[in-house]
This record gives C-alpha cells, structure tokens and sequence, in this order.
C-alpha cells in the first residue's frame, strides 16, 4: 500500500529514528527541519515497499557522513545531497529513481526525505542497518557482496569526489580522510542497488517502523502514560539501567565521536554503576564492571520522563535517563555479521551475547 510522508509524519520519524539510533547519526532536530521545509516547499513523498520495486530498478542511499558533534556548528547548506545523488547517477549511466536511507539514527533518517522531497522522487520502507553504526561498511547491503562503489562526497562549500575501491572496508579508509578535510562532516551517496538486491539484503520497513515508534511515544506523552513502556511494546526493548549521568567524556578524532558516559544508578539500581563507550553510536554498557549488552544490539538513552532519546553529542551532566537495550536484526546476528560489527571488530575481547538472554 503507498503512503506518503508529510510533516507530522517527519516528526514522528525523526523521534522513533533517534531511539533506533543508539545515541548516532547526527542531530535528528536539524534533519527533521529540511526535511520538513523540502515537503511544504515540494510536497510530501511517496513512501513505497520494497515489492513496488522492479528487480532492475535503481536505488541509492543518501546520508551524512562523519563526526555528529560538528553539525551543531557546521549546519548543512542544503545542495550537498542533490550533487552527491547526481554524481552516483552519471557515475552509473543509468537513471536511479529510489531514494532510501542507509540508517535507522538522526539526521540519516531524514536526509533521505529531503532529497526525496526536493527531486519528486519515492522512498523506500528500509535501510541498511535497521539502526546506525559508524563506518561505512557496516551495512547489511555489504554482507550480501553489494559494494558501495560508487561513493559520492559533497561538502558545503561545492566540493565533490566520487571514490571507487577494491571492497567496503577500504571505502571506509578512503573516504573517512576525505570527510575529514571536508570539515570532518559530507554528504554521501552510496550502496546503489537493485529491487532484486534490495529484497535480499536490506532491512525492510524501518521508516513505518520510525514512524511507529515516534508516533507511539507522542500519543503516550498526550495521554500521560509511560513512553518508556511505550517504547518497549513497539520495539521489544529491555530497561537494562536506569540512572544519573555523572561524567561524559567526549572527543572528535578520525572523523568520529568518540567517548564514554558514566551513569550512577537510581532507584532499582541504586548503589551500582554504569559505563557506556560510544563511536558516534553507543556501542558497550558495562554494569559495575560486568557487560551486560554490546554490539549488534542497540543501547539507546532516553529521558527517564518523556522517553525523549539522548544523541552522543546531546549528553549532559545531570541527564536522569533510563538505558534500553533492543535486539538487532536478524542479519546482524549471524557469523558474517558479528565479524564487522561484533564486540571485537571494535576492540572489545568480548562476545556477543544477544540481549534477550541476559534480561529476557
């Protein structure tokens, strides 16, 4: 059935997006407004399945690319995705008349409405994560041999390149560097696929399911129920920990967000501690010591009251939050996806355990 995505849908999108963006893919407040202003200038966009699609047809993913904290002072300008899609397109040599997302996280999930908007081109109901996560090749596309060749970066000063590699991982290499001397933020198009690809590789339905989440949360706020609660009936998420953000320590280095944030337990958990370590997207929470949910699975902060999720960059001293821990996609559980997106691939002499077992 076709939809369309008009303002309040944005909204709702960008809120429930922010819960699957595990504290990742930039500001979703930024994303939503050009999103927003793209729709009341150009109309709403027509949001499809993935089974509307022809095998042959072509689509390409559009985000941002680089460390979230810069872009509350560096906002985008606004062209950077039209000439990114434009030098995927050339690139190609045939028409590409799908957008889609490549993440499920703040800005990333809105981008792609902006530029869908502005061309008069469909969305896709997918992605490439079901989440975000912080390099390249840590897409689902990428363990279905789909390549991101051709990457096209844009910056907002008119600066554009477009990068052919060997695999995924080097794309990552590659391009990083680039994004970094682009002021450490760019837009990208990558991972052109097929319907036929599209089908087997990505994540299907996580913008309804954005949607879902967004629109749950705001109609619990306005009946004064618990969004928390709300939350979990949607999404099938753990509270693992519930506390008051006491230190948050941050830096930008390589392209990325990197830090941690230490959380001192409040009520159930009073008297225990919290550490979570993030690279633009939350990635371990240890409970006094002992990890207790890691990659693939998704840790999101959110405010203990409004459910409101907390990105890397917006963590503050003070912030009383409750931590939930949702199960990632199927996709991301089995061996080839633990290898690129596993609690070692990060540095973690840890395995994966899926969140379920520890709190279910």
């Amino acid at each position: 059935m076709r939809r369309t995505i008009g303002i309040q849908e944005v909204d709702d999108i960008a809120l429930g997006a922010a819960v699957l963006g595990t504290g990742g893919g930039g500001d979703p407040y930024i994303g939503k407004l050009m999103a927003q202003e793209a729709i009341h200038e150009h109309g709403p966009v027509e949001l499809l399945t993935v089974d509307e699609m022809g095998d042959d047809e072509w689509s390409v993913a559009i985000a941002m690319m680089g460390a979230p904290t810069v872009m509350v002072e560096k906002m985008p300008g606004g062209e950077e995705c039209v000439q990114a899609y434009k030098a995927v397109q050339s690139f190609l040599g045939k028409p590409v008349n799908y957008i889609y997302s490549i993440e499920a996280g703040g800005i990333n999930s809105t981008i792609p409405i902006t530029l869908a908007a502005r061309l008069r081109l469909p969305l896709l109901d997918l992605d490439g994560m079901g989440r975000a996560f912080p390099e390249i090749q840590m897409v689902t596309h990428n363990l279905y041999g789909i390549t991101a060749t051709p990457f096209t970066m844009a910056d907002e000063k008119g600066n554009s390149a477009v990068l052919s590699t060997i695999d995924n991982r080097w794309m990552e290499t590659f391009a990083r560097g680039i994004a970094v001397n682009m002021g450490a933020t760019a837009h990208i198009a990558c991972y052109a696929a097929t319907g036929a690809q599209q089908r087997e590789a990505a994540v299907h339905g996580t913008m309804s399911l954005a949607e879902k989440i967004g629109r749950t949360i705001r109609e619990a706020r306005a009946a004064h129920t618990d969004p928390i609660a709300a939350i979990q009936q949607v999404t099938g998420a753990f509270v693992v920990f519930h506390g008051k953000l006491v230190d948050v320590q941050r830096r930008t280095v390589a392209g990325f967000a990197r830090g941690e944030a230490i959380l001192d337990g409040i009520g159930v958990n009073s008297g225990s501690r919290m550490k979570i370590q993030f690279q633009n997207e939350n990635l371990m929470a240890e409970k006094d010591g002992e990890i207790v949910i890691s990659v693939p699975d998704l840790i999101t902060m959110v405010e203990e009251d409004t459910g409101e999720p907390i990105t890397t960059e917006q963590l503050r001293y003070g912030f009383r939050v409750k931590v939930l821990g949702i199960p990632s996609h199927p996709h991301w559980r089995t061996e080839a996806g633990i290898k690129v997106v596993g609690p070692r691939y990060f540095g973690y002499e840890a395995d994966f355990v899926p969140v379920e077992q520890r709190f279910g």
